[in-house]
């Protein structure tokens, strides 16, 4: 049994997998260790990874597995990564494109991740991360609106979305989900202009926005979860 472990800037996802099997995924607000502690102890798992975009934490139950890392740019992938700066890649981003490319091999991939921020990965079919981009998320858009207008009011994606929008509500709301979903054709239309690629879409919005995209997409809001027990199989072998 493999511990997985994804902590997010608003979130953190816990995963436990059987060889390639998904068994269990738990979600937290915030990782403790009593919570940690509870996991070891009722699954007994041998292995671990642990992916964060926030300051790492050394939580005392990782000690208790026999084997045990923590996702930087040192670690080996199996991707090779070609990026100028690997230091400061979010090493979630990296995890999602092991995870597609794990299922989808051979393969040229966009890999959209909607979560705090969004990010849209290109790798290529003989397994090179060749980076990407990163915008705000949906939440981040709505609170921006808000936060530095004078009169706009906080939004969410609940509720109508016409073309246009008829007033103030429904226009920040179509701004911002429509605005989304034409940045994400675009991109893949782009893509697909000189070769066959398969895009995946993660995330806490992944199947939110599957049905709104003209494009045809795989969603798996699990991707980084699987990607990350790819990178551990990984250094096992």
């Amino acid at each position: 049994m493999n511990l997985i472990i994804d902590q997010g800037n608003s979130a953190a996802k816990v995963a436990l997998f059987d060889g390639n099997t998904l068994v269990k995924v738990f979600h937290e607000e915030a990782l403790t260790e009593v919570f940690l502690w509870s996991i070891v102890q009722e699954f007994r798992p041998e292995a671990g990874i642990f992916c964060s975009v926030k300051d790492v934490t050394d939580y005392q139950s990782f000690k208790l597995l026999k084997s045990f890392y923590r996702l930087d740019y040192r670690l080996p992938l199996p991707l090779t990564i070609d990026y100028q700066t690997p230091q400061t890649l979010g090493m979630d981003r990296v995890a999602a494109a092991v995870g597609a490319a794990a299922q989808k091999p051979a393969t040229h991939l966009l890999v959209i991740d909607i979560g705090t921020a969004m990010t849209i990965d290109y790798v290529t079919a003989d397994g090179v991360y060749k980076g990407g981009n990163i915008s705000p998320g949906v939440e981040l858009r709505f609170k921006a609106l808000h936060r530095f207008t004078g009169r706009l009011p906080l939004m969410d994606e609940q509720g109508e979305i016409p073309p246009l929008g008829y007033d103030t509500e429904t226009a920040i709301r179509s701004g911002v989900i429509a605005g989304i979903v034409r940045e994400l054709d675009s991109y893949i239309d782009e893509y697909k202009k000189n070769q066959d690629i398969s895009a995946f879409l993660t995330g806490g919005y992944a199947f939110y926005f599957e049905s709104k995209l003209k494009n045809a997409i795989f969603a798996d809001e699990n991707l980084v979860l699987k990607g990350l027990n790819e990178i551990l199989k990984y250094q096992q072998q």
